[in-house]
């Protein structure tokens, strides 16, 4: 029988465990990823599934001249560029009207 050597286990299958492997993995680390049920099948099946830059950030950043919440947009646009980039077959666009109340 052979015995397999990991030099990564995680414990846990849901976007951040899955997040965790595939960074992991991409970089040449030996991984295991370990689920009891299905993948994504807790929390991360509960989600809205919805990908945005945190833009709603960008008023605080604007309104009280604080660089935090602008930081904030600034990573969550990040994050989203990398997953269109890494997954974009699990992407799609979705249309949205903001209305703007004076």
């Amino acid at each position: 029988m052979k015995k397999n050597k990991y030099e990564l286990i995680i414990i846990g299958g849901g976007a951040t465990g899955s997040g965790i492997a595939l960074d992991a993995a991409s970089r040449g680390i030996k991984t295991l990823l370990l689920e009891k049920n299905d993948f994504s099948e807790g929390t991360s099946s509960r989600s809205t599934k919805l990908v945005h830059g945190d833009l709603r950030y960008l008023e605080a950043a604007v309104k009280k001249l604080n660089k935090d919440p602008f930081l904030l947009v600034k990573k969550g646009l990040k994050e989203r560029s990398r997953l269109l980039k890494n997954a974009l077959h699990l992407c799609s666009s979705l249309t949205l009207v903001n209305p703007i109340y004076k």
